[in-house]
């Protein structure tokens, strides 16, 4: 499985940005795609994810309403909307696929694949 992160980069506070993660390389449809952030001294810390099989969503409470993540089942790819910036969402953001079907998780070691990270820095 191949993952492809992008669009990342520099965002006012208050600002939006939508990240792409593309995915190739897989033999089943059942999987799921998560989106997760790492800031400088944090923790990996789970954004939405999203089941590939049912389209079922997980976001965090503390991201609902600014962080909306999608998908485009013919392209492979899935979406994370950012709005609302603030410093404190200045991290590196990794795409990864779990190789489950209908279930959703935010808990990285769950992953089986992880992108190369796309940096956002949110500063004026």
């Amino acid at each position: 499985v191949h993952i492809v992160e992008s669009g990342g980069g520099l965002v006012q506070p208050g600002g939006s940005l939508r990240l792409s993660c593309q995915v190739s390389g897989f033999t089943s449809g059942d999987y799921a795609i998560g989106w997760f952030r790492q800031g400088s001294g944090k923790e990996r810390e789970g954004v939405p994810c999203i089941s590939r099989s049912d389209g079922s969503i997980y976001t965090p409470d503390s991201m609902k309403g600014r962080f909306t993540i999608s998908s485009d089942n013919a392209k492979n790819t899935v979406y994370l909307q950012m709005n609302s910036l603030n410093a404190g969402d200045t991290a590196v953001y990794y795409c990864a696929y779990m190789s489950v079907g209908y279930y959703t998780s935010l808990m990285p070691e769950e992953y089986d694949y992880w992108g190369q990270g796309t940096q956002v820095t949110v500063s004026s």
